[in-house]
């Protein structure tokens, strides 16, 4: 017999993988997790039915998450991750030397416990002695922190459950006042197949509240459509005007110095629901 995992990404579509083990389904206080491994896309996080992270795949998201932020800010030496319990974010954030200290904060501890257990290649870094983590509310962190950051990195689930604050105007308006007066701030924004009004509603909101606002996109097979967005708000500096020649050579699989600006290139429709 095979059993199939498949996430039901709208009504009417979703995507499916064939299960080799069931390492843990549980009821946090704050959502359904489940860990487990595929033929396919091999360990898998799967957080109220939706799949955060994989094993073969997850370097893209959190490469673009941390990298063109931080490449863009000249000295990134505080930096905030709102979410991203698995700890790949944090793993991206410390390869630039100029970060000092990395804060994590990440609403449920459960996440962390099982990507460390689960996913140590994503989660291994979560005990450097560069970074904080916090198991707590990551929405009222950004509320009583001000002038403290040089970059917030919100890497949210999908604006449902304990994710949804984090998806609305206050919430930015707080990362404004919790970056110090140069800092940069950058989310996932899902995708523009099936979210299109949510794209264009942070797009919006941001707008509002940030003079720079950019939005990128990468390909992450196991995400809703494969095409996903990220955007970002800036107070001093355009992610457009960096000289791709002095970015550094990083570790990475994905994002590279000729990406940097290639990933703000969006496709036509995309490019519409940023206007």
């Amino acid at each position: 017999m095979e059993l199939w995992y498949t996430e039901k990404q709208t009504e009417s579509f979703g995507i499916t993988a064939k299960v080799k083990e069931t390492f843990v389904t549980e009821k946090t206080d704050f959502q359904d997790l489940a860990m487990i491994d595929t033929e396919e896309f091999g360990r898998m996080l799967v957080l109220d039915g939706m799949v955060m992270t994989t094993i073969k795949d997850e370097f893209v998201y959190h490469e673009m998450v941390a990298h063109p932020a931080l490449c863009t800010h000249p000295n990134p030496k505080h930096v905030l991750v709102v979410g991203g319990g698995d700890g790949g974010v944090i793993r991206e954030v410390l390869k630039h030397p100029q970060v000092e200290k990395a804060v994590l904060v990440e609403i449920d501890g459960k996440v962390i416990e099982y990507s460390k257990k689960y996913l140590p290649e994503i989660a291994g870094e979560l005990d450097n002695p560069r970074v904080e983590v916090i198991v707590g509310d990551g929405f009222m962190h950004i509320h009583e922190a001000k002038d403290k950051y040089d970059v917030v990195m919100v890497d949210s689930t999908e604006p449902v459950g304990p994710a949804a604050p984090l998806f609305e105007r206050g919430f930015y308006q707080g990362i404004f006042e919790a970056l110090k007066e140069d800092g940069i701030f950058v989310a996932q924004t899902d995708n523009p197949w099936f979210k299109a009004d949510l794209i264009q509603k942070v797009n919006k909101d941001v707008k509002e509240i940030f003079p720079i606002v950019r939005v990128f996109a990468a390909n992450v097979p196991t995400y809703p459509s494969g095409l996903w967005t990220f955007t970002m708000g800036s107070k001093k500096y355009d992610p457009l005007e960096v000289d791709e020649t002095q970015i550094p050579e990083i570790d990475t699989k994905y994002y590279s110095p000729r990406l940097h600006k290639a990933a703000f290139a969006l496709p036509k429709f995309v490019e519409d629901l940023c206007k």
